[in-house]
């Protein structure tokens, strides 16, 4: 697992098993909170113990930015904190956490120590704010990756936890690809220092703009591409040849991942497509 300060009292941390999965740590003089927990319990440990340890704090929130099990499984880790989600990150984690996580049981052993952790304090639209220390952290919705997603603003930094909305190749395939284009657009529009992505490497602020561009761009390439295959008999094999460097992004991004995240795309912008025809 990597580990940097982002700026005073923030810190970020990397997962080097699972997708460069993300999380955070704001420390207060009294207590932490943390943003998004890690996929697998020895690196979500390995937060906590730097957190309890090295730094001296317990850990009074969790703050989930979605229900995806690499950002809300490793709740059960932080005993006695209290959960923060949106409201269907909560329902999310009931209707499909629960059963993922008795599948995946049976497929990896080192998940058995592992349990859902339903949030305690929950919000529907808006944003609701957290005090740490001398830091106000504004918790925002930021829908597109998924139904129920959140960002998490370091207001005094600047500093943006922003979940899976924004990450090296936006990812639509359990949301909606126009959410994840407002979410991205309205990133644009903060003034912030850095961007934590929920996966991949801190932006800096001066690679913001760019990287906000080329996200926007790759999304109205991969559009463009949907509505070419929507038009042929076979929208399937013409999709099967348009290639993530096409759409401007690189396979080798996030490991290699990138390449399979392209293929999902396609396919779930064509079905969202194809539902809005439907209406």
């Amino acid at each position: 697992m990597h580990r940097e300060r982002v700026t005073d009292n923030i810190y970020w941390f990397q997962s080097d098993i699972y997708a460069q999965v993300t999380a955070g740590v704001i420390a207060g003089p009294q207590w932490a909170a943390v943003i998004d927990t890690l996929a697998l319990p020895d690196e979500t440990l390995g937060m906590r113990e730097f957190i309890e340890h090295d730094l001296g704090l317990p850990v009074r929130y969790v703050i989930n930015t979605h229900y995806h099990a690499d950002h809300s499984w490793g709740n059960c880790f932080f005993p006695g904190a209290t959960i923060i989600a949106h409201a269907r990150c909560r329902d999310n984690l009931i209707k499909y956490g629960v059963p993922s996580l008795e599948s995946a049981m049976r497929k990896n052993s080192d998940l058995k120590q592992v349990k859902i952790v339903l949030p305690h304090i929950t919000f529907n639209d808006g944003h609701m704010t957290l005090k740490v220390g001398k830091k106000n952290l504004k918790i925002m919705t930021a829908f597109g990756h998924s139904n129920d997603g959140i960002s998490v603003l370091i207001e005094e930094d600047r500093v943006l936890f922003a979940g899976d909305s924004f990450m090296p190749i936006p990812y639509v395939v359990d949301g909606n690809v126009d959410q994840v284009v407002e979410s991205i657009k309205q990133i644009g529009r903060m003034s912030l220092e850095n961007i934590v992505q929920g996966h991949g490497e801190v932006i800096l602020r001066g690679e913001i703009e760019a990287a906000v561009k080329d996200s926007l761009a790759y999304i109205s390439a991969i559009k463009k591409a949907v509505r070419n295959a929507s038009r042929r008999k076979d929208p399937l094999a013409f999709l099967e040849k348009v290639s993530i460097e096409d759409c401007g992004k690189s396979r080798v991004t996030l490991g290699g991942l990138a390449v399979q995240l392209h293929e999902n795309n396609l396919l779930a912008v064509l079905e969202q497509m194809q539902e809005e025809k439907k209406v």
